[in-house]
């Protein structure tokens, strides 16, 4: 058994010492040996953002976030169009639903401060198990077992964990937890990040300056980079739907889509429902029709644009496009906070336009 702790402190040591010399610098992030205190706004807003999201897609929009809402007072304070609109383009979006629920969470039940545990953490809207970890140990120096993609890599390669995920997983998290270091907490989730982020990378790895190399089960391998095994992707299935483009004096009729569903809460062109066969509009060939591909989690879509002209006062519910809704001006698009896949139609309609 000593032994055993030994070598969980020695891989912890040589992380750690390595992450002191390598730390990425990243704007939610105290640079490890510094005096400054964490704050777990910081640390929850940017975890939030980085689900399913890369680091670089995520640095703008975390910077403008905590310039406009720079507190979790200020967040649970804001309107709810104007947090979605500030999300639009970063994608997954009831992340941004779930945001603004837990920052109301935070400052009703627990008077404008994060709960310091992982059980705490977890109670709130939208927190599961990676985030309340993460912010248990980087924020407030929990000894919590922090599991991310990155991690996951590491740790299925070093102990050359062979099971296909996700069972791999429980494998993983008992290989990891006796590594977990007491002193450093956050410092060694972090550490575990960068090391799969920028040295222990899905394709070509770079072994030899890898601070655990030594006693990596899986270098040298020439299968290293199929680990950790991932199960066959399934064939995603594909839609098809239509949206309306109808103008009206420089201006064109937005909705709101529902709360609940895909992009909800988001402001967007009105259309009909997406479906498994492509639209038939009357009068699409008339009217000019754009078209853009785009690729959700679990299917890709095809949305058909179609232009509808709008009769002088004719509600924009006599066209079909009831919704809670306003006429945009065309010209103050960028604006709008439209989500990618309606800007990709916007954009291209307005370039055929010109």
């Amino acid at each position: 058994m000593y032994f055993v702790q030994m070598m969980a402190r020695d891989f912890t040591d040589r992380v750690l010492a390595w992450y002191d010399r390598s730390a990425r610098v990243l704007p939610w992030r105290i640079a490890p040996g510094s005096a400054e205190t964490p704050d777990p706004y910081r640390i929850w807003l940017a975890e939030v953002m980085l689900q399913q999201t890369t680091v670089a897609a995520v640095a703008g929009y975390f910077a403008r976030f905590t310039e406009r809402w720079p507190t979790v007072g200020d967040l649970a304070a804001a309107d709810d169009a104007d947090v979605m609109a500030a999300w639009a383009g970063l994608g997954y979006y009831a992340r941004a639903r779930n945001l603004l629920a837990c920052a109301r969470a935070v400052v009703t039940d627990h008077g404008g401060r994060f709960p310091d545990s992982e059980a705490g953490l977890r109670a709130l809207p939208g927190v599961g198990d990676y985030t309340a970890a993460s912010v248990a140990a980087i924020a407030f120096g929990r000894a919590a077992v922090v599991i991310d993609a990155n991690i996951e890599r590491v740790i299925a390669r070093h102990r050359l964990i062979e099971t296909s995920l996700p069972a791999a997983k429980r494998e993983i998290r008992a290989a990891l937890a006796p590594l977990v270091s007491d002193d450093r907490p956050g410092d060694f989730a972090q550490a575990l990040m960068d090391l799969g982020a920028t040295v222990c990378t899905p394709r070509s790895p770079a072994c030899g300056i890898c601070p655990v190399m030594a006693d990596c089960r899986a270098r040298g391998r020439p299968d290293i980079e199929r680990l950790p095994v991932k199960p066959p992707k399934k064939a995603k299935p594909h839609r098809h739907g239509i949206a309306w483009w109808i103008e009206r004096d420089g201006a064109i009729w937005l909705i709101r889509r529902p709360d609940k569903g895909m992009l909800g809460g988001m402001r967007a062109l009105p259309g009909g429902d997406w479906a498994d066969d492509p639209p038939l509009e009357s009068g699409a060939a008339e009217s000019g029709i754009v078209r853009v591909d785009h690729g959700f989690t679990h299917f890709d879509l095809t949305l058909t644009l179609v232009r509808r002209e709008a009769p002088p006062e004719a509600p924009p519910e006599s066209l079909g496009a009831a919704g809670e809704g306003i006429w945009w001006p065309i010209a103050e698009l960028d604006a709008a906070g439209l989500p990618t896949l309606y800007r990709k139609l916007t954009d291209k309609m307005l370039e055929r336009d010109v």
